[in-house]
């Protein structure tokens, strides 16, 4: 590694395949669809992109239940389309992120039903968490443990008094990661696609590999995202000797291979454990997308995550939306502007979609003035609201399933992107109905509506994008400026100042050449007006 990294600055773009662009008209997004727009993308102006996972699964959890670490799923395409996805990215300057799933298997991993076919104390099972019940007839589940997803955490196998862990669904099996054997599987696992040429992994659930030994009953918020690194499932010190022995492999290749962690992790002293010097490079900044919509509480989280981040060389990540969570825009326009709801229905108070977009507007430019690295969520460049109106006929998250409709779920998140306003699926794919279904309001946030248009959220995403690589903003300081108004922050990082004001009334503008702004330039004749941002020439 050296200071000059590509990703210390980078600005990723993760792609949710299923739902970014559906090349063979099957109603599912694919590896070659991608392909098909990574023009799109180099136009942007990101310098990566992360790509949620397209191995063999049998997609109980849109992949994130792996049946085989080294193939492609036929929904998405073949090896050989992988490699010319990388290809054609690296032909762009484009870096590729692979997703990397290692806390669990599928339950169709041959591992696993090797397992299972092998019976008590074997050494396939030993690859896994199977442990026997508690009771007299081992009819109680080894501990109090519950589900990510919903319910116990347990499965007990049919016949036996042994049953196996699984943070998330019953089809995704928990490893054993104090097992050697797990441990040299994932190297290998590595290896292959890093021979392949990809440029790093993001690691799914990287704080909860290491369970503490005994699995003791827990009585605190077991949650990923709410109990953080609380409670003996997540967060144990054991998971960062397997990140020191992942860094070696990294090390192997030329070309600042990396890694970022999905590590739900709190406070952020804890999350910069997972980038020491001889750990990973990056870990999701989940505390900013966290934040509600006020200028104290981003300007503690700002500062907060570029000192603890300095502490151990590392830079700082910021994030708005993922494929977890609901989407930004439509979180800034609810009554309490970011909250995070596990979904949203027709029954649920509805955002206000026009004030949202207007502060995720607003909130680009104070994400983009920040020095460290950036991801973008697929959508977001298009100010895609979350489908908050979603029939529940067609959820298929497994949260919402196990929960029976208690927790709304991702769904709303995930919805295949609009390419073409007056075309079928609105351009993702050819006649066949896509597999979430599409609001009638993405027709008016379609590529084709926004492309030419100089006030269009595409046009504000691409000309942030080529000033903060002009001002090489990644790579600046942070400087605060004093302000007279309580919701406004201003910064100046690298000869740009970014004034954001999060109130309602407007505020004078500082004196100084505008570079862009939030809302058209008239709207700023009297100052900064509500719930818009400003870049100036510092």
């Amino acid at each position: 590694m050296t200071d000059q990294a590509w990703w210390r600055d980078a600005v990723i773009y993760q792609i949710y395949p299923r739902s970014f662009k559906d090349n063979n008209g099957d109603g599912i997004g694919d590896l070659p669809g991608v392909t098909s727009r990574l023009d799109y993308l180099k136009t942007l102006g990101v310098g990566a992109l992360w790509l949620s996972p397209f191995y063999r699964s049998p997609q109980a959890d849109a992949g994130y239940d792996v049946a085989d670490y080294r193939d492609v799923d036929p929904l998405f395409g073949t090896l050989a389309d992988f490699d010319d996805l990388l290809s054609g990215a690296h032909d762009r300057g484009l870096r590729i992120i692979v997703d990397l799933v290692p806390n669990h298997t599928s339950s169709e991993h041959d591992w696993f039903k090797a397992a299972m076919a092998a019976g008590p104390n074997s050494r396939e099972r030993a690859r896994y968490m199977f442990r026997t019940g508690r009771g007299e007839h081992a009819e109680q589940p080894p501990n109090n443990w519950q589900s990510v997803f919903g319910g116990p955490a347990w499965t007990r196998v049919e016949g036996e008094d042994q049953w196996y862990l699984h943070l998330f669904d019953s089809s995704q099996p928990d490893l054993d990661w104090t097992n050697p054997e797990v441990r040299e599987e994932f190297e290998s696992v590595l290896r292959f696609w890093l021979d392949r040429g990809v440029d790093g992994f993001r690691v799914d659930v990287a704080h909860g590999m290491i369970k503490q030994e005994g699995l003791p009953d827990f009585e605190g918020d077991q949650s990923m995202i709410e109990g953080g690194n609380r409670g003996p499932m997540w967060d144990q010190d054991g998971v960062h000797e397997i990140y020191r022995a992942w860094h070696k492999v990294l090390d192997e290749y030329d070309g600042d291979r990396m890694m970022v962690a999905e590590a739900w992790v709190h406070p952020q002293e804890r999350l910069a454990r997972y980038v020491r010097p001889d750990e990973m490079q990056q870990a999701f900044n989940f505390d900013y997308l966290l934040t509600r919509w006020n200028s104290k509480a981003l300007k503690q989280v700002i500062d907060t995550s570029i000192a603890q981040s300095a502490s151990v060389g590392a830079v700082p990540t910021w994030v708005m939306s993922n494929h977890d969570g609901v989407r930004h825009p439509s979180r800034l326009g609810l009554a309490d502007p970011g909250a995070r709801p596990n979904g949203l229905t027709a029954q649920d108070p509805q955002p206000d979609e026009a004030l949202g977009y207007r502060r995720a507007r607003a909130l680009i430019m104070l994400t983009l003035a920040l020095p460290g690295s950036a991801y973008l969520y697929q959508g977001e460049e298009l100010g895609l609201p979350d489908h908050t109106t979603m029939d529940s006929e067609y959820r298929q998250d497994p949260t919402f399933h196990r929960t029976q409709g208690r927790e709304i779920g991702r769904d709303g998140c995930r919805v295949p992107l609009p390419w073409q306003a007056d075309a079928p699926a609105l351009g993702f794919g050819g006649e066949k109905t896509p597999w979430l279904p599409q609001p009638e309001s993405y027709a008016r946030y379609a590529v084709d509506q926004q492309e030419h248009d100089d006030t269009s959220m595409l046009s504000l995403y691409r000309q942030l994008l080529q000033l903060r690589q002009a001002h090489q903003l990644g790579r600046g300081e942070v400087e605060w400026q004093p302000v007279e108004q309580e919701a406004v922050l201003s910064l100046v990082n690298a000869g740009v100042r970014l004034v954001i004001n999060l109130g309602d009334q407007t505020v004078p503008m500082p004196e100084g050449d505008v570079l862009v702004t939030s809302l058209p330039d008239n709207t700023f004749q009297d100052g900064i007006p509500a719930n818009a941002a400003v870049w100036l020439r510092a």
